[in-house]
């Protein structure tokens, strides 16, 4: 019921943007453009986790961008998941290989979120937004799945707190891949995906669960990534600061 209320609330009542604030729109077109994956590149987390598989972005985590992942991850503004989900689509489409794949096409396994989390919030993030990744991607001609492999086998801390050499320990272990799963995504290309990377911790072990279920990962693409992570050599867009500032982020 919350979720459908928020649905509905989404589409009937005046917003103003997630982004910068702009009046009655749910997110204006500087907005937009920011997460459109014109700045999409390789990103890495230093130091990386053992078993990090190459990581593309498509946006950097900071003023807009940032505004509208909290809006819909904390806030529940869930029509946010359709701009957000072209930007998660963009990083798919820039891992190498591009589009290119096998005939099974391409696989996107959101990381799960903890049960009490998905409560919490009302709706699961990263999955909303690959739900509407696969969708841009199939709307560019690109085979595209979304697939819940991975599921938590116990339970673990918040992470906000924790440094890198905590989270991955918190993780370790944390992850697998259910036997009905892997056999729904056998012969796809596999990306992994959620909506924000920090340390890797979290997109390392999800793909160690996968390898260890059997499947070959290809990457993993996210949203959003800090600025200092993308690649020196990939060229991205600077984003224009024009949001309410002085906000905490909670991710």
């Amino acid at each position: 019921m919350r979720e459908w209320w928020r649905e509905l609330s989404g589409l009937v009542l005046p917003v103003d943007c997630a982004g910068c604030g702009l009046s009655r729109v749910l997110v204006c077109p500087d907005c937009l453009e920011a997460l459109g994956g014109a700045g999409a590149g390789r990103v890495r987390p230093s130091p990386a986790p053992p078993g990090l598989p190459g990581v593309h972005a498509g946006a950097v985590y900071a003023d807009a961008v940032r505004e509208v992942v909290l809006a819909h991850k904390e806030r529940g503004a869930l029509p946010l998941a359709g701009p957000l989900g072209a930007a998660l689509a963009a990083a798919v489409l820039s891992l190498p290989g591009g589009a290119a794949g096998p005939p099974g096409g391409v696989v996107l396994v959101p990381v799960p979120s903890a049960r009490h989390r998905t409560r919490a919030r009302g709706h699961d993030p990263a999955r909303r937004i690959a739900l509407a990744a696969s969708a841009g991607l199939r709307g560019k001609g690109v085979p595209a799945r979304v697939v819940p492999v991975l599921r938590l086998r116990r339970r673990v801390a918040d992470q906000a707190d924790l440094g890198a050499r905590e989270r991955r320990e918190n993780l370790a272990g944390a992850l697998v891949a259910s036997p009905a799963g892997v056999r729904s995504a056998a012969g796809a290309r596999i990306v992994v995906v959620d909506d924000l990377i920090t340390t890797g911790a979290t997109l390392a072990e999800a793909a160690r669960a996968l390898r260890a279920g059997g499947l070959r990962v290809a990457g993993a693409a996210v949203v959003a990534a800090p600025a200092g992570s993308f690649a020196p050599a990939e060229s991205f867009v600077r984003i224009r600061s024009t949001t309410r500032v002085g906000r905490k982020t909670c991710e």
